[in-house]
């Protein structure tokens, strides 16, 4: 599988991840409370996603090892993890606002200088990306695998 079939795979899967995950997120947040529909509804987009794009990519993916589906998911944990930083970045001071409010909860005793909030932004933001890398490795390799078994072999 060429590096252009890669990138187009990862683009693709970042697409329709993109396009079941926000209204997906949205109807859930009718059935689960705000904090926990946009995590749910994410994590089954990226599963939903990985099995069609495994499907599609099926026989580019059989004809190589199994190295593809790491190297696509990869790419897209990358793609999605700048999205993250992306969006907190948008978000400006209501990020600020919510890690001293988290951070504050957990510390009321505690008096930070800026450069210490600093610190503690960046960790929040870290501590994001970790445990989004992994939810999207895990569920981005499961699903192109399992989409790559799905389509039957031509004899």
């Amino acid at each position: 599988m060429k590096f252009g079939d890669v990138a187009t795979a990862v683009a693709s899967l970042f697409i329709i991840t993109i396009l079941i995950s926000y209204p997906l997120e949205v109807l859930l947040i009718s059935f689960l409370d705000l904090t926990l529909a946009p995590t749910v509804g994410a994590i089954i987009s990226v599963l939903l996603s990985a099995v069609t794009i495994g499907y599609i990519f099926s026989g580019k993916i059989a004809n190589c090892n199994r190295w593809v589906i790491m190297k696509i998911s990869v790419l897209f944990a990358v793609l999605m993890l700048f999205l993250i930083v992306l969006n907190n970045a948008v978000l400006g001071s209501y990020f600020t606002d919510w890690v001293q409010e988290t951070y504050m909860e957990s510390n009321p005793s505690a008096s930070l200088s800026t450069f210490e909030w600093f610190l503690v932004g960046g960790l929040f933001i870290g501590s994001q990306m970790f445990m989004n890398a992994i939810v999207l490795l895990v569920f981005s390799l499961m699903g192109l695998f399992v989409g790559s078994k799905l389509r039957k072999k031509r004899d």
